[in-house]
């Protein structure tokens, strides 16, 4: 809904109410939520669907193999892994499940947690990752990048970045 005085376009049905305080979108900040919202739902499956077919991976299969190659010793703690891909831990446990029966990950007990335990890039998994990037890479241009150009990256990043970082951990955490 925006606050666009000068469209008097009658809305059909009942019309939503503003809770007092509260300022309605402008017109331009209402299409940049509605791009963003469209780019929120179908990218993840847009870009799932594109690594299924080229690398025979799904996106948070490659997250996870991602995050992983770049962790100290190629592992990270269960609860770590799941922020850092932000997925529920109970998601990211089904998912590391499928890819300990390819051999690309294996769980170890973590020593002094009874807990605890972690995830662990094997080199089946990271040679699998390794294939997949050039893929993966040619289809983040192809269908992000190149739709981006002449827009300031650094302030895109940097604003993406502090939604994320104000509110993803805490709404993660929530899910488990």
């Amino acid at each position: 809904m925006t606050a666009d005085a000068a469209d008097p376009q009658p809305l059909s049905g009942p019309q939503p109410v503003t809770p007092v305080g509260t300022q309605p979108l402008t017109p331009v900040e209402d299409e940049a939520w509605r791009a963003l919202t469209r780019v929120i739902v179908a990218l993840p499956r847009i870009m799932d669907a594109d690594l299924l077919e080229r690398a025979k991976l799904t996106l948070n299969e490659y997250l996870v193999l991602m995050s992983l190659s770049e962790a100290p010793g190629r592992a990270l703690r269960m609860s770590e892994l799941a922020d850092s891909v932000l997925i529920s831990f109970s998601g990211l446990t089904r998912l590391v499940e499928r890819l300990e029966r390819d051999s690309s990950v294996r769980r170890e007990k973590i020593e002094g947690d009874g807990r605890g335990s972690r995830a662990v890039l094997t080199d089946a998994g990271l040679a699998r990752l390794q294939a997949a990037w050039p893929s993966h890479l040619e289809s983040v241009r192809r269908i992000v990048m190149d739709h981006l150009t002449g827009l300031d990256l650094p302030a895109l990043t940097a604003a993406l970045t502090r939604v994320i970082d104000e509110n993803a951990l805490a709404a993660a955490r929530r899910r488990r």
